[in-house]
């Protein structure tokens, strides 16, 4: 860790290493007490209390890392099956216990956190985590709510693969992704899990089983799975879902594309959004975020583009995107395998780990605009900032782009969950008043309720209060998000 803090203060002059404040020492004395006794199915262990307190923002690392685990759960269940997923529903229910539903517990807004008042039981679904079926005919999978992207794919047949990888993909779950409508490996077309669901299966509290009929499409009425995709463990406990899964690709080829200007950059990438190539990769970094995480040279923003096949070789697609850049100034690299970017997107995560015993604060937060709005979004944000914030388009669709910002800034000792969350107050205020969504691919949690409150229109609140009031009447499912 403290190599890590030095590596990270050489490239960003951030931190001081020297004065490396080392995380508190874990103790059972760190937690309340339990406020219930634990059932047979339940433990009170206060370690496996203590790890599922909370998600990966950095407002639970630094918490974490200072010995507070003041929300802890109260008891944690780790049900094998439905069977016994109803029994803690009917026994929480019973008592008026608040029950957290939990994947991976990857979430970076507060999705998974018992900030509420009164006792709470944590949900793990992680033992459920078996590829059930494969239907090689039609191409898709019954897979559990539990498996990591690895089990997930290790449990499907050789040539066959999901192909989604958001950057938790080693640590989080299809439950997970698809109840916060996690964004994942395509920079065009499969953005979304949502793309990637065939049919959802989840336990409620009042209403039993909610389960779709598996179709490729249809037309019939309101889409039951459109309700689960995104609903947090507040609507109901997602159990299993048949995903479509695919042919791995033989071909691949990414080339690295150099822009003078960020501006050049962006234009490219809108001409390529809208040119029917749909790019499986087409991410653009600034030139601080390139030189952070890509190895840029600090002066030129980066564009990242590839495209991929199972079926025929994809360098006449690569051509054409380089003559699409070319015509905004970009100078093409060699070209170069997928796993050299993918590898250092996916450690990232890691590296924030080292920012509470530096003296860093982080903030990370995206959002998705229409092209002409983008600009004005852009410079707003980076005003705001003023200097602490690099960038990166993830996604780009035809008619707007999914910017990811990242802020890095000294961190006041002793007050960085105060400072992180005025950080966060600050810059969801900038993007939902020049046009955004408070969150691209995030979720909403706790952390971002109060701006999809005003996001979202009234007669869709409502709808979504008496749902949940009929399928939870007593409100135990994940108190706060949403609703």
């Amino acid at each position: 860790m403290r190599e890590t803090a030095r590596l990270f203060a050489g490239h960003t002059g951030l931190g001081d290493p020297s004065a490396w404040e080392p995380p508190a020492p874990f103790s059972p004395s760190l937690l309340p007490a339990p406020r219930l006794p634990a059932p047979a199915f339940c433990t009170a262990d206060p370690f496996e209390r203590a790890v599922r307190t909370y998600g990966q923002a950095y407002r639970d690392l630094i918490r974490a890392y200072r010995g507070d685990f003041a929300n802890a759960p109260d008891l944690v269940a780790l049900p094998r099956d439905e069977d016994e997923i109803v029994r803690v529903l009917e026994w929480a229910a019973d008592r008026g216990v608040a029950v957290v539903p939990r994947g991976g517990g990857t979430s970076v807004v507060g999705g998974v956190e018992a900030r509420f008042d009164g006792p709470s039981v944590c949900l793990d679904l992680g033992r459920m985590n078996r590829v059930l079926e494969v239907d090689p005919v039609s191409g898709a999978a019954l897979v559990e709510a539990g498996a990591t992207g690895p089990v997930l794919n290790a449990g499907l047949p050789e040539g066959l693969q999901l192909r989604f990888f958001p950057q938790s993909y080693e640590l989080s779950t299809l439950g997970g992704w698809i109840a916060t409508r996690a964004g994942g490996h395509f920079a065009t077309l499969h953005t979304h899990i949502d793309d990637l669901v065939e049919s959802i299966r989840a336990i409620t509290p009042a209403g039993g089983v909610w389960e779709s009929r598996r179709l490729p499409g249809s037309g019939a009425g309101p889409s039951p799975d459109r309700w689960l995709l995104g609903s947090e463990g507040a609507l109901g406990v997602i159990t299993r879902a048949w995903v479509r899964v695919q042919r791995r690709p033989a071909y691949k080829a990414s080339v690295p594309v150099m822009f003078a200007e960020w501006r050049a950059g962006v234009a490219a990438v809108h001409d390529l959004a809208q040119s029917g190539l749909y790019p499986s990769n087409c991410r653009l970094l600034d030139a601080r975020e390139a030189a952070l995480t890509s190895g840029g040279d600090g002066r030129h923003a980066l564009l990242i583009v590839g495209f991929e096949s199972a079926g025929h070789p994809v360098g006449a697609w690569v051509a054409r995107a380089l003559e699409i850049t070319s015509r905004h100034g970009g100078v093409a690299g060699e070209a170069r395998q997928d796993k050299e970017w993918k590898g250092a997107f996916t450690r990232m995560p890691y590296l924030r780990n080292a920012y509470p015993g530096l003296g860093v604060i982080a903030e990370t937060f995206e959002t998705a605009v229409t092209w002409d709005r983008f600009p004005a979004l852009h410079e707003a944000v980076m005003a705001e900032a003023d200097g602490s914030a690099t960038c990166r388009l993830a996604f780009a669709y035809p008619d707007g782009p999914a910017p990811y910002y990242t802020v890095l800034v000294p961190a006041v000792r002793g007050a960085e969950a105060e400072q992180w969350d005025e950080l966060k107050r600050r810059f969801s205020e900038t993007v939902l008043r020049m046009g955004g969504t408070i969150t691209h691919h995030h979720a909403v949690g706790r952390d971002h309720r109060p701006f999809y409150d005003r996001q979202r229109p009234d007669a869709f609140a409502l709808a979504l209060r008496a749902a949940k009031d009929a399928l939870d009447p007593r409100g135990i499912l994940n108190p706060g998000v949403l609703i």
